[in-house]
């Protein structure tokens, strides 16, 4: 299968994380700095990739008619 090829589609994907509750707590309060801190230092640690992965990821395929129909049966395999 070809970029000329006019039997093909193209499935774009997003996975990306939900926005779940924020917590509004004020600044002065040493527990929400502490955690903070904690995970800036997780962060400072951790593999870009993974967080990226965890956060947003977009994916492009192109698809012959076969694949297209097994992906629509199966979206998730």
């Amino acid at each position: 299968m070809g970029p000329n090829d006019s039997n093909r589609f193209i499935v774009k994907m997003e996975v990306y994380a939900a926005a779940g509750h924020i917590d509004l707590t004020p600044l002065g309060n040493t527990d929400t700095a502490n955690e903070l801190d904690a995970v800036m230092k997780q962060l400072a640690e951790a593999d870009p990739d993974e967080i990226e992965d965890q956060t947003y990821r977009a994916l492009r395929f192109d698809l012959c008619d076969t694949c297209r129909r097994q992906m629509l049966a199966k979206p998730l395999g």
